[in-house]
């Protein structure tokens, strides 16, 4: 992963680095205070199945995002490698950000049910 000048000094959460509830930086839980920060998941559900989007469409598509807040949070995403930035195709995952989504699955196959299952206790 190469920085661009603009992104070097950046301080998002990684692992090693003190994050929101680790003060050692523990890879999981850099991770989770990486994705927990507003619009993370957002741009990495609008970068899903993506070969690459400039940045104006995902500002359109991540409804309501500014444009110092969308930087912010791709910046932090190429820090961290998960979304790289070709000049000529736009933003995209990496192998890594791929991984993540992929490992995110779960979490929404579950979240479905969750969602139905209260649904269901609630007609009770």
């Amino acid at each position: 992963m190469t920085l661009r000048a603009s992104d070097k000094g950046k301080r998002g959460p990684l692992p090693g680095r003190k994050v929101r509830g680790s003060s050692t930086g523990r890879p999981v839980m850099a991770a989770l205070d990486l994705l927990g920060r507003r619009w993370t998941l957002r741009v990495l559900w609008e970068l899903h199945g993506e070969e690459g989007i400039t940045f104006r469409a995902l500002q359109e598509r991540c409804d309501g995002v500014s444009p110092t807040s969308l930087n912010l949070r791709l910046a932090e995403l190429r820090e961290a490698g998960i979304v790289e930035h070709l000049e000529a195709a736009g933003y995209r995952f990496t192998a890594m950000g791929r991984a993540l989504f992929e490992s995110l699955r779960p979490l929404a196959a579950w979240s479905e049910r969750w969602a139905r299952e209260l649904k269901m206790s609630t007609r009770s």
